[in-house]
């Protein structure tokens, strides 16, 4: 459990972790009493990392409902004398942003590190944002991570720097960093008593006059924070009278220099630990000792822009490649960065084509290859859900979906999501549609999502009275992430037992006349109450509620399976159609995989010939 070595490996062992397990580390090394947290990939294992820490030792730590609201809670830290960090991944930074900003005005009491990874490629998230572009707008610094153990280290560094210079610090991952497991040598924990004193200061209530001042002061940290980039081992030259220099950064970094090894060129590497602000000295000297300097960078091209306006700035003549030669969407790879590397010199011909070979011969092969797409766990009541929508309100409806694992039932053969674009937007955008359609709208949403951003729009909805099925998936956890505890779980982040808050009192508090439980397994029950759902004129609250079926399959000792009576299938397919349950296979007949079936029962609801049964049922009539 390399959680535990994060938490409990003895300093000067080295220890096989995650970036984010890394992360944490190098948090416990600094002394931190508050860690918070909404979790989010590819950023959950810090959070999970410490709060496995919080029930060992002397730290305050919660999941908290979103991340603004962890923010929040870190900033209070900080500003009482407590280091904190506070971790999320790069979309949360867009709920987090208005205390982000004011976070880099008023500056801090004891070092905050604002952990930030981001997901080139969309693997997990609705975009490839790119963070950076945040640590430049609000004027906070930023340091870029490339392997595990400049992750630790450099979370170590960003809180020194964070209490230096009076003023968050940004530490920015990617997918790869984040989930990478290396080598790292463990340092010292120091545990610390999260008690700290809060001074009252007239100047931290951000009206208008008080934050100019503070606009002035963060100007003149930022000012403060370019000498520092200069100065700082955070941003070092590798190499002497190379061909080509290569400005670079995080995991970009480990592809170009592994690229130029494959391609054969000798290289000068100035690479940046210290993003934001970009050390315009070193630029500037490393752009004068090249004549052709490549920028490496994944997403945005933050740092080919800062490279080309010092370049402009000081006159020098350098030809600056960037995103001329490497995409701006997507991740990077060792093959691409290969290919901007020839484009540029010339060399790693012989490589581009193995690569191209390789490409055609596994493009002849596609055809033989499976699809292996996301799909909802065998026995999800998410799936049981969306077969009970469909059979009542059919294709007509528009179902305005969320974030969360429910969003996979978009995918066929459920077909239950039309729309996806952030937290809380399924309520949000469905109160809006219902007013300017004629056909039924649903919105769902999950129980972490609803407490996360779905309050305000169902205050909304309940009060301008906009006629939509919300159906809330509780499967009681935070699933998607790593089963992290909710509002809905009744467990905090350090493991302590807290009364769950009831999202149907919830709901009727925000004006929901109409608020019902159901059992999604139970698909006759909750097709009735659908039904009444639909006929009710005004909004309503459907409460989906079944735990995840991983956590059930945990919990008890006995699953009564089922398995389909071969004499009595018809091959109709209606089970693999309607459902698509992963536990159910089809070839000349329908035939239920034992180890995957979790025993929910679902399928024999749905089987029109009463083919499935369960594995008791058969013993008995054999």
């Amino acid at each position: 459990m390399s959680a535990r070595d994060a938490v409990f490996g003895e300093p000067g062992k080295i220890a096989l972790l995650l970036g984010n397990e890394a992360i944490a580390r190098g948090a416990l090394e600094s002394g931190i009493g508050v860690a918070t947290a909404y979790p989010g990939t590819p950023s959950s294992e810090v959070a999970d990392t410490l709060s496995y820490a919080s029930r060992h030792m002397k730290l305050y730590m919660e999941y908290s409902t979103n991340e603004k609201v962890a923010l929040e809670v870190a900033m209070s830290a900080s500003l009482s004398g407590i280091r904190s960090i506070c971790s999320m991944k790069h979309v949360g930074l867009n709920v987090a942003s208005d205390s982000f900003f004011s976070l880099a005005y008023v500056g801090t009491k004891a070092g905050i590190v604002v952990m930030v990874a981001d997901d080139p490629n969309c693997y997990s998230s609705q975009n490839e944002q790119d963070s950076r572009i945040y640590a430049l707008h609000a004027g906070v610094p930023c340091l870029e991570p490339s392997d595990p153990q400049e992750a630790k280290d450099m979370t170590i560094e960003a809180f020194q720097i964070s209490e230096k210079l009076e003023i968050p610090v940004m530490l920015r991952t990617t997918t790869r960093v984040s989930h990478v497991r290396g080598n790292v040598l463990l340092g010292e924990i120091i545990e610390r008593e999260p008690i700290g004193s809060f001074e009252k200061n007239p100047e931290l209530v951000l009206v208008p006059a008080n934050a100019r001042k503070w606009h002035k002061v963060l100007l003149e940290k930022i000012e403060e924070a370019k000498k520092f980039s200069d100065r700082t081992k955070l941003n070092r030259i590798e190499g002497n009278g190379g061909e080509i220099g290569i400005i670079s950064s995080g995991s970009a970094y480990n592809y170009a220099r592994e690229a130029c090894e494959i391609a054969g060129v000798e290289a000068d590497f100035l690479k940046l630990g210290f993003t934001h602000p970009v050390p315009q000295r070193k630029i500037k000297d490393f752009l004068k000792d090249h004549e052709k300097v490549l920028v490496v960078e994944e997403v945005d091209p933050y740092l080919e822009r800062a490279t080309k306006e010092i370049a402009h700035s000081f006159g020098v003549e350098t030809e600056i490649n960037g995103k001329n030669l490497l995409p701006s969407y997507g991740e990077l790879s060792v093959d691409l960065v290969v290919r901007g590397i020839k484009e540029m010199t010339g060399k790693g011909s012989d490589y581009i084509l193995l690569v191209e070979d390789r490409d055609r011969r596994l493009e002849s092969h596609s055809d033989k290859l499976v699809s292996r797409p996301p799909t909802l766990c065998p026995g999800c009541a998410h799936r049981a859900m969306y077969v009970a929508l469909k059979e009542v309100l059919g294709d007509s409806a528009i179902y305005s979906g969320d974030i969360g694992c429910y969003t996979l039932g978009y995918l066929p053969p459920l077909r239950g999501m039309d729309t996806c674009f952030d937290m809380g937007a399924s309520i949000g955008f469905a109160s809006g549609l219902s007013k300017f359609v004629e056909t039924p709208v649903v919105a769902v949403i999950g129980d972490s999502t609803f407490f996360h951003a779905g309050l305000p729009a169902l205050v909304n909805l309940g009060y301008n009275k906009s006629k939509v099925i919300v159906v809330v998936m509780d499967n009681s956890i935070t699933a998607m992430t790593g089963h992290q505890p909710d509002p809905l779980t009744g467990l905090t982040g350090k493991g302590e037992e807290v009364e769950p808050i009831d999202p149907e009192k919830v709901a009727k508090a925000c004006g929901i006349e109409f608020v019902r439980v159901v059992d999604p397994y139970d698909l006759e029950s909750t097709k009735r109450v659908l039904e009444e759902a639909l006929e009710h004129n005004g909004p309503s609250v459907i409460i989906a509620k079944r735990p995840c079926a991983l956590l059930e399959s945990r919990r008890r000792e006995k699953v009564e399976k089922y398995r389909v009576l071969e004499d009595k299938c018809r091959a109709c397919r209606v089970c693999v159609i309607k459902l698509g349950c992963p536990a159910i296979t089809f070839k000349e007949k329908a035939k239920i995989v034992e180890d995957l079936c979790t025993g929910c029962g679902v399928c024999e609801q749905i089987c029109p010939f009463n083919a499935i049964v369960r594995w008791k049922e058969n013993e008995e009539g054999d």
